[in-house]
């Protein structure tokens, strides 16, 4: 195979990461924007020891399941990969990554039940948070080109809300007028880093937060004015200042300019108080189902205690907490432990409590304490389970174990190392609260294998 030369090719699989793959002499090439089915003629760009990356020339025969991107931005920004194809591929596409994972990786071949698709794929998400920057002297808010910081000038995106869209545009008119410089990555020089919307789908309430570089902004009862006539629901405006270099959207500090600094929603019929760094899902309608097959893979009853791990706001303590004796939430993060303890006041929970820690601290102290909860639920970030917190699972010897996953690759390999802790994988179902982008969510049960 030799760098630039294009040879034609079937697509046969999708990647990981929502591009494409073809085999071209028996080395597998990895190519953005293709469909299984495609005949193409692909120009290879790269070539590493055991596989490429080509890009499509041209489709003399496309896939049934291609169609007509709906959004102008798919071909350049890096939020979404499967505009080019039916929904319907896209779950097949999700569903088979993660039984690929959990057989690959885990070691398991074990199909999963039903995907259950987003009821729209259409503006679905309930954050939103924009870049900020300036190209031809004009002030830019929108989304990264894919692998870089290079930002995708966009006015309206088709799974961002509108109310959400029309912030971004307030925000930037206010920056333009009154000169109120974006945020430069290289020289350090300006304020503005990115608008941070977040919306309250069945409470209609929206909470606009700012990141900054500095506290100190001009004409800040300009910019409530403006806000607050964009949109009649608006909450709050908070800022949220971050000084620090690097990829992290939110910094520590947070001041509020105007009205509350967290909103209202409800989820499985639990109100929730958010702060702009609580955790929760961004697709509403879809948490509901995820969390509900998570419910019914715990089997809890009122004799039994449960513990959540990474619980955030609380929102799946909470819905433990309804069927369960008492329910243990444990959280890293100090303002989402806060904004937890006040959801459970706030929905009249007493049987919860929550400690702040990281996972692997909070299960290890309790499982010193001699606390054996018969259920464990664990929600973990990108990166899975620590190995503390793997060993402190296996040590309080709960029944079951309900893991809720983001990632495919690390749940397929914290499956694996539970099962070392004696645990068997009995299901899993694969749940898309991500249209049209690479994301997916799984929802497995685990169960001691002497039981």
């Amino acid at each position: 195979m030799e760098k630039n030369k294009i040879y034609r090719a079937e697509i046969i699989a999708y990647a990981g990461d929502g591009s494409s793959i073809a085999r071209i002499h028996d080395m597998v090439v990895f190519v953005p924007g293709g469909a299984v089915g495609d005949q193409c003629d692909i120009r290879i760009v790269k070539i590493a020891k055991n596989y490429a990356y080509g890009r499509i020339e041209r489709i003399f025969i496309k896939s049934k399941n291609r169609i007509e991107p709906e959004c102008p931005h798919a071909s350049k920004c890096g939020g979404c990969c499967y505009w080019h194809i039916s929904y319907e591929e896209e779950l097949r596409a999700k569903s088979k990554k993660v039984q690929d994972a959990i057989q690959r990786i885990g070691g398991i071949a074990m199909e999963p039940e039903a995907v259950c698709g987003s009821d729209s794929i259409y503006h679905y998400r309930n954050k939103a948070q924009y870049p900020v920057g300036i190209k031809d002297d004009e002030i830019i808010t929108g989304f990264y080109r894919a692998r870089s910081h290079d930002i995708i000038p966009m006015e309206h995106c088709l799974i961002q809300t509108e109310l959400a869209d029309n912030l971004a545009k307030c925000v930037r008119d206010w920056m333009t007028e009154y000169h109120v410089a974006p945020y430069n990555e290289n020289t350090r020089s300006g304020f503005i880093r990115h608008i941070y919307v977040r919306s309250g789908f069945a409470t209609g309430q929206v909470l606009l937060c700012i990141v900054t570089k500095s506290a100190k902004l001009p004409a800040v009862g300009e910019l409530i004015q403006a806000a607050r006539q964009t949109v009649p629901g608006l909450c709050g405006i908070v800022l949220n200042i971050n000084k620090k270099t690097g990829n992290a959207i939110l910094g520590d500090r947070y001041i509020t300019l105007w009205g509350n600094d967290t909103l209202e929603d409800v989820l499985c019929g639990n109100r929730f108080q958010l702060s702009p760094a609580a955790f929760y899902q961004v697709n509403r309608a879809q948490a509901e189902k995820l969390y509900e097959a998570a419910l019914q893979y715990a089997e809890l009853d009122q004799t039994k205690t449960a513990l959540d791990l990474y619980c955030g706001a609380g929102t799946i303590t909470l819905a433990l907490a309804h069927s369960a004796k008492e329910v243990i939430g444990a959280e890293i993060v100090p303002q989402a432990v806060e904004n937890a303890k006040q959801n459970a006041k706030l929905n009249y929970i007493t049987n919860a409590r929550f400690i702040c820690a990281d996972a692997g601290q909070a299960a290890t102290h309790l499982a010193e304490e001699g606390i054996r909860p018969d259920v464990i639920v664990v929600d973990p970030p990108r990166k899975g389970i620590d190995q503390a917190t793997i060993d402190a699972i296996g040590a309080m010897a709960p029944e079951r174990v309900v893991y809720v996953s983001c990632d495919p690759a690390t749940l397929a390999r914290d499956v694996k190392l539970l099962g070392e802790q004696g645990y068997q994988l009995k299901r899993y179902k694969v749940f898309d609260l991500f249209p049209r982008t690479f994301h997916v969510e799984t929802v497995c049960l685990l169960s001691r294998k002497d039981k």
